[in-house]
């Protein structure tokens, strides 16, 4: 006799389980009202598609946070895609030489808006310990970052919790933002149109 799978959806009263909180609204008897802004909101917050680009052992890390143990998944980011072009955050890890700068920013602009960025370990937020004349002291310096997350190397508790403050942001950003003049300022203070 096979056992029913019941994909951990639902608890022993048999009510549906919600594995993250629905946007605030109005409910009742077959209907849900709320903002189109908050449900946009969430779905991109649930869905993130990230981009790794991994140089040195920040990128190892990142490999045992998308493994079994950890699974990176759980967030609704299980889709590495290796081409910018169907990604909308980008994770720099590890050491990057300034001659790789003008890449970074190639494939940061190779990303359809909206798009976000995370930079995981010492080396991608400072320069880590290599304060050279070769190494860039932070990928702030070409492209805007969202979210840094500590560490030489962060552990994958700390790149999933960087992971989560990336989806609050997204979860909270307005529809217009990225129309805004802030907004546009801060990409033409970058060199990006």
């Amino acid at each position: 006799m096979s056992r029913p799978v019941q994909y951990n959806v639902k608890n022993e009263g048999g009510k549906i389980l919600i594995t993250d909180e629905m946007p605030s609204g109005l409910e009742g008897e077959g209907f849900f009202a709320t903002k189109l802004s908050e449900v946009v909101g969430w779905g991109r917050k649930n869905s993130l598609w990230p981009m790794p680009f991994a140089t040195s052992c920040c990128g190892i890390e990142f490999m045992a946070t998308s493994a079994s143990h950890y699974d990176i998944g759980r967030f609704g980011s299980e889709r590495m895609a290796h081409t910018p072009r169907q990604c909308d955050l980008l994770m720099v890890m590890g050491t990057i030489a300034k001659k790789m700068g003008p890449i970074v920013k190639q494939v940061y602009l190779q990303m359809s808006e909206p798009r976000w960025v995370i930079a995981v370990g010492a080396c991608a937020s400072s320069g880590g310990i290599f304060d050279t004349y070769s190494v860039l002291q932070g990928i702030d310096q070409i492209i805007p970052v969202d979210v840094y997350v500590p560490g030489c190397p962060p552990r994958p508790e700390a790149i999933i919790d960087g992971l989560m403050k990336c989806q609050d942001l997204v979860g909270q950003e307005s529809l217009r933002r990225r129309n805004s003049d802030r907004y546009k300022a801060l990409l033409n203070s970058y060199g990006i149109e």
